[in-house]
């Protein structure tokens, strides 16, 4: 094998990749950026629909166009793009990647990494719905693909199990292709995606929202025939009567992302709850001069959160192959009451504190309250499938914290 070496190795090429990229090149750093698709962007690339920087841009772009702002800016930059290439290894001690790409195999050594990987889809055999094996079952995202990428339609009469970003969005978007989309089937009572997407996608094309229902069996012998849609309770079980067969051709399913983690990382480095890495406030994990941003940390509701903490754990990543990086102390950030997903999970004063928290169950009215650092901050509404978000500044981190040894974030009423 070739051996070849970089200041700061990044994995994954989407939205957190290249903002990690584009921040560590600017603190002068030799960056190389590695791809397994044949271009950058991500799942960018087949997101057409507006919504995308309003925060990291102060400007509404599209998927695509959020991804060549990005690419067009690291392009101005010291960042080695290598498309097409599998990490076959990572040696998260020693920080040796070995890796195959169009230019042969061979190992880079890198001052210090960053884990950009995203999250993959829940697939058809994780939800255990019995009944037969048809096609004319996909995952939102590769529906997404076919549609906006390769000019496919995957069928005729659709519904979606799910009612994440990417199941709405996909309504309206094969709504939209005219396709006869016959509703979204959602088991929990509220939508699992922004509200924004609820009236957008939804509402406003009379599309209608199956609340406390899902699909608890398919039929079909090579194609997909019906599905049978049926009521829950709260506790999610059905409910005898309620069962209505469908007549449909195509199942989507927005069941929900899964953090791409298990090349990388042994059970000591995830969080339980989020699935994904456990990082600080620098986006550094368990593993010294290894840094993790973006979907394979949490699942974050905008692209812009992922970013903004890919661009975080790029600038410290560059500070810790300069050995300028002094996270000698960890303070312990727990979840509180009605706490779910919570990031991050460490505390360190060398770098601003961003909470980003989703709730157990939904809330008319609250409080974010940090006791330890005196902390409140209120909110109008809030429910599990968006983010809450809180900012304290470094300054202010280090007169609070003193000689605490953890802080708890909780959310009341």
């Amino acid at each position: 094998m070739k051996n070849r070496e970089t200041d700061i190795l990044v994995i994954g090429g989407g939205a957190a990749g290249m903002a990690a990229s584009l921040s560590a090149s600017k603190q002068h750093k030799h960056v190389t950026l590695l791809e397994r698709e044949n271009d950058t962007g991500g799942v960018l690339n087949q997101c057409i629909h507006h919504g995308f920087g309003v925060q990291f841009y102060q400007e509404e772009l599209t998927g695509p166009e959020f991804s060549t702002r990005l690419h067009g800016e690291m392009s101005e930059q010291n960042v080695e793009v290598i498309c097409e290439s599998y990490v076959r290894n990572l040696d998260v001690h020693e920080k040796i990647a070995e890796i195959f790409s169009p230019q042969g195999a061979y190992t880079i050594k890198a001052k210090s990494v960053v884990l950009a990987t995203g999250a993959r889809e829940r697939p058809f055999g994780a939800l255990l719905i019995p009944g037969d094996r048809p096609s004319g079952i996909f995952p939102a995202g590769l529906a997404q693909r076919f549609v906006n990428l390769e000019n496919h339609l995957p069928g005729e009469k659709a519904i979606i199990l799910g009612s994440g970003d990417i199941g709405l969005i996909m309504a309206r978007r094969l709504h939209l292709e005219g396709m006869d989309v016959i509703g979204v089937v959602e088991r929990l009572p509220y939508a699992g995606g922004l509200t924004r997407n609820v009236v957008q996608c939804l509402e406003d094309f009379e599309i209608p929202l199956y609340l406390s229902h899902t699909i608890s069996e398919v039929r079909g012998s090579q194609r997909l025939e019906a599905v049978k849609m049926v009521k829950v309770d709260d506790s999610l079980n059905p409910i005898d009567g309620t069962e209505k067969w469908i007549e449909v051709d195509t199942l989507i399913l927005s069941a929900g992302l899964i953090p791409h983690v298990e090349d990388f990382a042994d059970e000591e480095a995830l969080d339980p709850v989020n699935k994904g890495f456990i990082v600080s406030n620098t986006g550094e994990t368990v593993y010294p001069g290894i840094f993790a941003a973006g979907n394979n940390v949490a699942i974050y509701d905008l692209v812009d959160y992922v970013a903004a903490e890919g661009w975080i754990a790029g600038k410290n990543a560059a500070l810790y192959s300069e050995g300028n990086l002094n996270e000698t102390r960890h303070i312990d950030i727990r979840r509180g009451k009605n706490v779910n997903v919570l990031v991050p999970n460490k505390l360190t004063t060398e770098e601003h504190l961003r909470i980003y928290l989703r709730l157990k169950e939904p809330i008319d009215e609250g409080k974010i309250i940090i006791n330890e650092l005196g902390i409140k901050k209120e909110f109008k509404y809030g429910v599990p499938s968006e983010m809450l978000q809180l900012t304290v500044n470094k300054t202010k981190l280090s007169k609070l914290l003193h000689d605490k040894d953890n802080i708890t974030v909780e959310v009341i009423s």
